[in-house]
């Protein structure tokens, strides 16, 4: 939708850059208006590495198509009004979809086999072949008049166009506005099939959105059940890891093994378990969108049952819940063993600081035995430096005195060097102290 005029005067601020974009969200992708009766051909297709332009350049094989650009396909929506048909083209995050609807003759093609229902559409020869992408899903849908009371008669409407297989039906609408039925039978042409039988006064508004609603519920389906293949797969991988996780435990518990053992061990686990949780994260996140995606057209159809015949959403649940369940109990399973990992880690952690506190703690009595084996010879050194010093300084005196003595003076120089030997002991102990005290309040 083209944004809202405003005249130069408005009374408003300037709009945020974003603020017509997600106005006009809420009218993006709507229903096609379908007048009954009518075939309609959905296609969806896996566009992962599928370009706009590759898309836009097949969509101008369409007639009168030649100047459709890259431009016209920004908004992920398209509709093209061709020569007797419309088509809707839209991209989505990992599938693109196609969907064609033509005019239906009254009980043209129902119980035509795949090859006549084929060559009865409109589009060019062999342009569904040529869509880019990798198919998803493919239904052929008709929608015809019936008389809703007679269900014998509409039954057999049903067993034309579907075959005789198992048929899945539902009374679509709070007022039972219409029967949809379907088989869920993949056909050679690589179609399923489904029949959609309302009245006469049914609108071409609510015929769209019945026929929506359906084709959605089959894809999202389909794209839910893509991480099932995913959850098979890693289950092997996951019983693995949890083995070799216990066996790490029971290694580390009986300490059987070194810690730098356990260690490489539990890291080549770890990057085991974050490489299969990066890899398949996103799938089985995208797996419980679909799924609710699914629950929600189911509850959209407003669906009742008839007697002896499943219903949709019962037929959707019965067979899908056991797969989206497989799923989650892999997603749970993958988180609970990335968790169990950084459990085990911050064990074998802790038992790895433990260890090296102990070797913290062995380092520093040895460091305090040896500081008190310093303290000791320090002291002994100290006493014999008392001992030298005090022998050199009496050594000093005892000359001195002999020098006194030859000057005349009346004095004994060993009795003089004797007498003052303790002062001298003394003397020199009390400044040895001294200075200790002094490197030990200002080293």
């Amino acid at each position: 939708m083209s944004p809202i005029p405003y005249p130069p005067d408005r009374a408003l601020p300037t709009d945020d850059a974003l603020r017509g974009v997600l106005h006009n969200e809420v009218h993006a992708r709507p229903p096609a208006r379908i007048r009954l009766p009518a075939l309609v051909v959905y296609v969806a297709v896996c566009n992962d590495g599928v370009t706009r332009e590759q898309e836009c350049a097949h969509l101008r094989q369409l007639p009168l198509q030649q100047d459709l650009t890259t431009e016209h396909l920004q908004d992920s929506f398209l509709r093209l009004r061709l020569p007797g048909y419309t088509l809707k083209w839209e991209r989505h995050t990992e599938f693109t979809r196609y969907s064609l609807v033509q005019p239906l003759e009254p009980g043209a093609l129902l119980g035509a086999d795949d090859p006549a229902f084929l060559a009865s559409l409109l589009l060019p020869s062999g342009w569904l072949r040529g869509i880019p992408g990798r198919t998803i899903a493919a239904i052929a849908l008709a929608m015809v008049h019936g008389d809703l009371a007679d269900s014998d008669t509409t039954m057999a409407q049903a067993r034309k166009w579907l075959g005789d297989t198992a048929l899945v039906t539902s009374v679509v609408g709070s007022n039972g506005q219409c029967w949809a039925v379907a088989d869920f039978v993949l056909r050679p042409s690589g179609f399923e099939r489904m029949l959609v039988v309302a009245p006469s006064d049914m609108t071409q508004t609510r015929a769209g959105r019945v026929s929506q609603r359906l084709l959605e519920l089959e894809t999202y389906r389909l794209m839910a059940l893509r991480g099932l293949p995913v959850a098979k797969e890693l289950a092997p991988v996951l019983a693995q890891a949890e083995s070799a996780l216990a066996d790490i435990t029971q290694r580390l518990e009986g300490k059987a093994a070194s810690d730098q053992e356990l260690l490489d061990t539990l890291v080549h686990l770890a990057a085991q378990v974050e490489r299969a949780t990066a890899a398949h994260v996103y799938r089985f996140a995208a797996t419980r969108a679909y799924y609710d995606l699914v629950n929600q057209r189911i509850a959209e159809l407003h669906e009742a049952g008839i007697v002896g015949i499943q219903t949709l959403g019962e037929f959707m649940q019965r067979r899908l819940s056991p797969a989206m369940a497989t799923v989650a109990a892999t997603a749970q399973r993958l988180v609970s063993l990335s968790e169990r990992v950084s459990r085990t880690s911050a064990l074998l952690r802790t038992r790895v600081d433990i260890a090296t506190e102990e070797q913290n703690r062995q380092l520093l009595e040895k460091l305090t035995r040896g500081q008190d084996m310093q303290l000791h010879l320090q002291t002994t050194v100290e006493g014999l430096s008392i001992a030298a010093i005090s022998y050199y300084v009496v050594s000093l005196l005892l000359y001195g005195a002999k020098a006194l003595k030859g000057a005349g003076l009346p004095l004994n120089p060993e009795l003089a060097a004797g007498a003052l030997m303790p002062v001298v002991l003394w003397g020199v102990w009390s400044a040895t102290r001294r200075v200790r005290k002094k490197l030990i309040h200002h080293p």
